[in-house]
């Protein structure tokens, strides 16, 4: 039995490596703006931020 919703069809390997790609773009890109926010935050409060106590 095929557990997929009536009117959905599998994946090819041709898609399923290009939805592969796409999500891995996407994750990376994803990735890389929390990187920059951060390392913006950092430059805005100024690196003293770190080391203040808890």
């Amino acid at each position: 039995m095929n557990d997929l919703p009536e009117g959905v069809r599998p994946l090819t390997a041709e898609e399923a490596k290009t939805r592969r790609k796409r999500s891995l773009a996407i994750a990376l890109t994803l990735g890389a703006l929390v990187i920059l926010f951060f390392v913006l935050t950092i430059a805005k409060l100024g690196p003293q931020v770190l080391q203040r106590p808890l």
